[in-house]
């Protein structure tokens, strides 16, 4: 269900409307400040861990080339800062976000960053190809998003690794039930009709579609944002298998969420699904088209892509006791993660928690044993390394196992990253 509200389908016109668009109202607004992100330049942890997420298989490198195509008015400024070995390329069509990266770019002497107001369909015109390409929240706004992504995969170096965020079709029900209303009642994308739009959304009925929205994103009823998500003159929405499409359409080829756990049949409620019906036959894609289905609220589908000719790195993990590599993993934790250790489930020595995660259920309870190993994880040793060090050796096939089941589990549910270059 591709939602687009504009009646005039010439694709420059369409740019133009959405460009003068973002002119008026950018989304997410100038910031003054990028210091919060300053202390993570230090922590090498934090580099590794994003590093791996998109290549397990490859060694740890800080000298990457990386391009925000549609950066807004920050998101290039905060990756230049948080990776200060990266040379950063940012692109937006929109002159006020290029200005705001500029000044900060300016104030924290970004000599890594490299700015230029371009369209993504004109991405070849730099004459640059990068290892990673980041394209959030853009493409579902494009005239031709196959175009967009056609023309971000021709600058991607072989090997690379390309992050995608649209919209999710499903989850955004209410949006575009409100966009509709929006257009019969004649609200207009300028101040006034933001501040109206503002009150109105106060005035919803129990239990509209996006009650639950606004109740959980308060932000949601800033201007900019209900500028952004109601009276966008050009967006679109994907579900699974229309976002499958349109990567494999591109020549890209899927290779994991961002966050996996939600989409997981191993993790959460799901998992209980599964217990009763083998989720497992299924192919990828329709497990988790599945798993869109049945959580229902999805707002957004965050996903890593690389070339669909590109085969290293593409192996699923594995933890078969048959083949026992995984014990030259070596698991990083994701700074998302955090450890509970009061008011705990019956047997549990610890819960772990992605902060990120938007479901409750997507928690994980862990026994003694496997605190113990979860405690060795320091994003040095491999798990091999982890298992021999730790002091309940005594029944190394019972530990072995107790290892490989806590490993798996932590993987699929975001709690870590693997390197697996040692492999």
């Amino acid at each position: 269900m591709k939602q687009t509200k504009m009646n005039n389908s010439d694709p420059l016109n369409i740019s133009k409307v959405v460009r003068n668009f973002y002119e008026k109202y950018p989304y997410p607004g100038p910031v003054e400040s990028l210091d919060k992100y300053l202390d993570q330049t230090e922590d090498k942890k934090k580099s590794r861990a994003d590093f791996h997420l998109y290549w397990p298989h490859k060694t740890f490198k800080e000298d990457i080339s990386i391009l925000i195509a549609g950066c807004g008015t920050s998101q290039a400024a905060k990756h230049a800062v948080k990776f200060p070995m990266a040379k950063v390329t940012g692109i937006d069509f929109s002159e006020n976000s290029i200005n705001s990266t500029l000044k900060l770019k300016k104030k924290y002497s970004l000599n890594n960053l490299h700015v230029h107001r371009l369209e993504i369909e004109n991405i070849k015109e730099l004459g640059l190809t990068f290892d990673k390409i980041i394209c959030t929240g853009v493409l579902h706004h494009l005239a031709d998003p196959d175009a967009g992504l056609s023309a971000l995969r021709s600058v991607l170096k072989p090997g690379g690794a390309m992050q995608l965020m649209v919209y999710a079709a499903y989850g955004r029900a209410g949006i575009y039930m409100m966009k509709e209303f929006c257009r019969i009642a004649g609200i207009r994308a300028d101040d006034k009709g933001i501040r109206d739009l503002s009150d109105i959304l106060r005035s919803l009925p129990p239990g509209h579609p996006l009650e639950n929205l606004i109740r959980d994103a308060p932000d949601f009823l800033h201007d900019g944002s209900i500028a952004d998500s109601l009276l966008n003159p050009c967006d679109r929405a994907y579900n699974v298998p229309q976002l499958f499409e349109l990567v494999n359409t591109a020549g890209m080829k899927f290779i994991r969420w961002i966050r996996q756990a939600p989409y997981s049949y191993h993790c959460g409620v799901l998992s209980r699904i599964h217990g009763r019906y083998d989720l497992s036959m299924l192919t990828p894609e329709e497990q988790f088209t599945a798993a869109e289905l049945f959580r229902g609220n999805m707002v957004r589908h965050s996903i890593i892509a690389y070339h669909s000719d590109d085969l290293a790195g593409t192996e699923q993990i594995n933890f078969d006791n048959e083949n026992k590599q995984w014990l030259n993993f070596v698991p990083i934790r994701v700074p998302e993660t955090i450890c509970i250790t009061e008011r705990l489930p019956a047997d549990a020595a610890a819960v772990l928690i992605n902060r990120t995660h938007a479901y409750r259920d997507l928690i994980l309870p862990i026994s003694a044993a496997e605190k113990k190993l979860f405690d060795e994880i320091d994003g040095i040793k491999s798990i091999g390394g982890i298992i021999n060090g730790n002091e309940n050796t005594g029944n190394n096939s019972s530990i072995m196992e107790t290892a490989a089941k806590l490993f798996e589990k932590l993987w699929w549910f975001d709690q870590v990253v693997f390197d697996k270059s040692r492999c």
